[in-house]
């Protein structure tokens, strides 16, 4: 009996593989992004079997306004720590705006340096039939590419955050870019912000497996900022997140009541005190 991507028990890290074999079967699985050793950690231990070191970090963990000011230093040394902090889980880089826009060479060094310095098993990049020559060259070269279309966070600024692949010439734009992306050699097509009749289109029509984040039910696999997942970003949050969890509540609650020992002297007890 195959084993199963979410829970399954491995002595080894999850591969593209191991993704390719799951669409064979049918099988859902979920993807959530990480940036710290301790949090992949526990992502890892919960079964999760992709973790994307997304440049989303630049909202929610490094106080940017968008995605885009994100470096590559930024992000290998980020990923270096969810690599470490895993075992199982495959670990996805993304590569930031401005470290393969000039071309297949550029994108190529990036995404190297991603895998040589921070261990990365595999990077992401957006952008779908303008990135099929970048994607090629990297698959070529041996490093597994994750394609990125829809809304694509990098272009906020010319596209904006809204809906993509609304209409009947949009709609067709997106499964020629999900087409040529796969035919580049793109192992998995997240999907942003897509109409679900599209990206089940889309999903039907690829032999990859498709990531969706805002993309409906019929997706291979799904994707969320783990947290939005978690409750832990404030504010209004994109109608495609559920909340899991309410860690910001949850923290704030236990920094309160140890501000409150302290400040009454009740912490640190004998207990917690050496002689």
């Amino acid at each position: 009996m195959p084993q199963t991507l979410y829970g399954g028990t491995r002595n080894r890290r999850v591969t593209v593989r191991d993704l390719a074999l799951a669409k064979e079967r049918g099988e859902r699985w979920p993807m959530l992004t990480a940036y710290d050793a301790m949090t992949a950690s526990v992502f890892d231990e919960a079964g999760i079997p992709v973790l994307l070191v997304g440049d989303s970090m630049g909202n929610c963990h490094l106080g940017y306004e968008t995605t885009v000011p994100v470096t590559m230093d930024e992000i290998a040394m980020l990923t270096a720590a969810v690599v470490r902090g895993t075992s199982r889980a495959l670990v996805v880089a993304d590569l930031p705006f401005g470290s393969y826009q000039e071309g297949e060479v550029q994108a190529l060094r990036s995404a190297t340096r991603l895998v040589k310095e921070a261990g990365a098993q595999a990077v992401k990049l957006e952008g779908g039939e303008r990135s099929a020559g970048q994607i090629d060259l990297l698959v070529r070269s041996g490093i597994p590419v994750m394609a990125h279309i829809g809304l694509t966070p990098q272009s906020v600024h010319a596209m904006g955050y809204r809906v993509q692949g609304r209409g009947e010439e949009a709609a067709q734009q997106l499964l020629r870019d999900a087409k040529a992306v796969q035919d580049a050699g793109a192992f998995a097509v997240v999907m942003e912000m897509v109409p679900a009749p599209v990206a089940a289109e889309v999903t039907q029509a690829l032999h990859v497996p498709t990531v969706g984040i805002g993309a409906g039910h019929d997706c291979d696999a799904q994707v969320l900022v783990w947290t939005d997942m978690a409750g832990l970003t404030p504010g209004r949050l994109p109608r495609f997140v559920k909340r899991y969890a309410e860690l910001r509540g949850a923290l704030g609650e236990a920094a309160r009541a140890f501000a409150e020992d302290v400040t009454s002297g009740a912490f640190p007890a004998p207990e917690h005190s050496f002689e």
